[in-house]
């Protein structure tokens, strides 16, 4: 009957699929966990209970979150509801104005930001732009394409078949030799033989009447003609980015493959001119499959994410004769929602359309090509249709919101080969995720509406407020948000339990100076199977017993084990000083406990954390003691 020690000095694998159950030859495994849940993988090898997240506001309904950094010193979160933005100001709601889109169109929305105005586009909506005009003071728009001499330098494109005609006669009634007009041509510009003329009315699909923009070259029938690529009858905009000083559009609702460029530091001119070096681009992605641009993202090179395959477009600089345009990998990004793409260390991170894996679009200087290598291969199960993503740069953490309410975070030091997922939960549901400057802002969806909220490290409850007052109180308002919810409480440092809250109160057991108090969640720690081969042969099949765990901890005030005869709390407390009373000891250090009992089934955890106390913990590394016996 061998007796055995293991030992896990870290986590750095994360949390990794059952799947991997008998590949204890793989360092996932060695680094991994079976669960790990509202934790956050450090640097160093442990885990930490995650932060809790602090209310600011009410939303009106879902949505999305947008970063407007204007400099260092002025950050600004966009709420995105429907038919509503709303924006705050380090935490305070400074601004509301009216949108277009409804809560239906939100999943689509794609955005870009250059100085002081942000890009919004939806291939059903005008394309708009935001504009800061002063610290509380913003407005939307319609784009204004660059006009000059009557002409506006907008894309055109001809969508009738190549033989069909347009000619005009008399006080310009326009007339086509098949159907083309629709009574939403109304207000946009047709391009005959270059010369452009603006639609006044509709009389029938063949026949319309129209303004001269610029002198026509006669009145002939001739099939040199295009029409405005953006409009109520072609749609707008799929997708927007800068790239190279231009502004680059990628899809619109009836030409989803092509790509738009401005001229160069001409944001809204499209003409394309004779092709020169300055001035405008336009192509299509031609291959053997659908190519819908689902986001154009300016890294390295253009990056162009379709639904079919990921497209590198080059030229140094970009110009109408030295641009070129390549394929790279057939992965595919979902048409039906977007998914920012996200730059971590040169790598563009990006969800594809599967619903069931992040990858990274990452530049390889040997192959001189793009690879799309997968992040959660071993972590398959915690990627469930991914809604919205963002990075945090301070805490080397990516947070990918789900469909499902989850919050998977990825922790990502590229150098040192950390790459580890974890799964948070809440009660109720994370929408959307927004890093802005040093904060992870949130959207959620709770019993009691909508809410804004920020992780704070400080908090160790959700959806939370810190309260203080000069003189100790029982009584603490300011709660109405989680009226008549329990919530937990840490008062002066100690955990009170939980109160409910009513009429916007709660009414504590003994007075206190300052309180932390929000919505209560729990962090979980499940291990491996422990890995009983090598010289000895392997245990699968046998029996085996845990005789004793060592658990080195750090800043713990509680550890709640279960080692398989139920959970049991270890007490951090020397012999008699466990006054009740007395507030939770910190501790640091090693905590050994004995467990007794032998296990058939090998494939189940021998030891199990799992707590809700509102206060920090970290889990450093464990030593087990195993007795195995065939």
């Amino acid at each position: 009957m061998p007796r055995l020690t293991t030992y896990k000095s870290n986590f750095t694998a994360g949390e990794v699929s059952t799947r991997l159950i008998g590949r204890n030859d793989l360092r996932s495994y060695a680094n991994g966990a079976a669960k790990l849940r509202n934790l956050i993988i450090q640097p160093t090898g442990g885990v930490s209970r995650r932060s809790g997240t602090q209310y600011i506001g009410t939303a009106p309904g879902p949505g999305r979150l947008v970063a407007f950094e204007f400099n260092t010193e002025q950050t600004y979160l966009l709420c995105l509801t429907h038919h509503q933005i709303s924006i705050f100001t380090d935490g305070v709601k400074t601004a509301t104005i009216a949108a277009p889109w409804t809560e239906a169109q939100l999943a689509r929305l794609v955005w870009v930001q250059s100085a002081d105005t942000l890009l919004i586009t939806h291939p059903d909506i005008p394309p708009k732009k935001i504009t800061r005009t002063s610290h509380s003071d913003w407005q939307i728009d319609d784009w204004a394409f660059a006009e000059e001499n009557g002409r506006i330098h907008q894309p055109h494109h001809k969508f009738a078949g190549a033989d069909v005609t347009l000619s005009t006669s008399g006080t310009i009634t326009v007339t086509a030799s098949s159907d083309v007009f629709d009574a939403g041509h109304v207000g946009t510009r047709f391009r005959i033989a270059a010369k452009e003329i603006e639609i006044t009315a509709v009389a029938s699909a063949t026949s319309a009447t129209a303004t001269v923009k610029e002198t026509l070259a006669g009145t002939a029938a001739n099939k040199d003609w295009e029409e405005q690529s953006f409009s109520p009858v072609r749609g707008y905009p799929a997708t927007v980015t800068f790239h190279q000083d231009r502004t680059v559009i990628g899809g619109s609702r009836d030409l989803p493959n092509q790509i738009w460029m401005s001229k160069s530091s001409d944001l809204f001119n499209f003409d394309l001119g004779e092709g020169l070096d300055d001035e405008a681009i336009e192509f299509s992605l031609l291959s053997d499959q659908v190519n819908a641009c689902c986001a154009v993202f300016s890294g390295r090179h253009l990056q162009v994410f379709t639904s079919g395959a990921e497209w590198m477009v080059t030229g140094d600089p970009l110009t109408p004769a030295s641009v070129q345009i390549r394929r790279q990998t057939r992965v595919g990004s979902s048409t039906d929602r977007f998914v920012p793409p996200r730059n971590v260390d040169g790598a563009t991170l990006f969800a594809p359309r599967t619903g069931r894996e992040l990858r990274e679009f990452l530049f390889t200087d040997v192959e001189q090509a793009y690879q799309s290598r997968g992040l959660a291969t071993v972590a398959e199960h915690l990627i469930r249709d991914p809604v919205d993503q963002d990075f945090d740069a301070q805490h080397r953490n990516l947070h990918l919101a789900m469909s499902d309410g989850t919050l998977g975070t990825l922790t990502i030091y590229r150098a040192e080969e950390i790459t580890g997922w974890t799964l948070c939960d809440t009660q109720g549901m994370f929408l959307s995720v927004c890093a802005v400057g040093e904060r992870v802002y949130l959207l959620t969806e709770r019993t009691n509406g909508h809410f804004i909220e920020y992780f704070d490290g400080e908090l160790q409850v959700d959806c939370g407020l810190r309260l203080s007052s000069p003189t100790p109180k029982i009584t603490w308002s300011g709660l109405s948000h989680l009226e008549g919810l329990t919530v937990k409480v840490v008062a002066d440092g100690s955990v009170l339990g939980e109160a409910m809250v009513t009429g916007g109160e709660i009414i504590l057991n003994v007075e206190a100076t300052e309180i932390r108090v929000g919505l209560g969640y729990a962090h979980a720690i499940e291990p491996l199977p422990p890995a009983i081969n090598g010289t000895q042969g392997s245990n699968q099949g046998g029996r085996l017993r845990l005789v004793a765990a060592t658990f080195r901890l750090k800043d713990a005030s509680s550890l709640r084990l279960d080692t398989g005869r139920g959970f049991v709390e270890v007490p951090f407390r020397e012999f008699g000083n466990d006054l009740l009373d007395a507030p939770p000891v910190v501790f640091s250090g090693n905590r050994t406990v004995r467990a007794f009992g032998w296990r058939r089934d090998c494939t189940q955890p021998l030891w199990r954390i799992e707590q809700d106390d509102p206060l920090p913990f970290t889990l450093l590394s464990v030593t087990e003691e195993v007795s195995v016996n065939g």
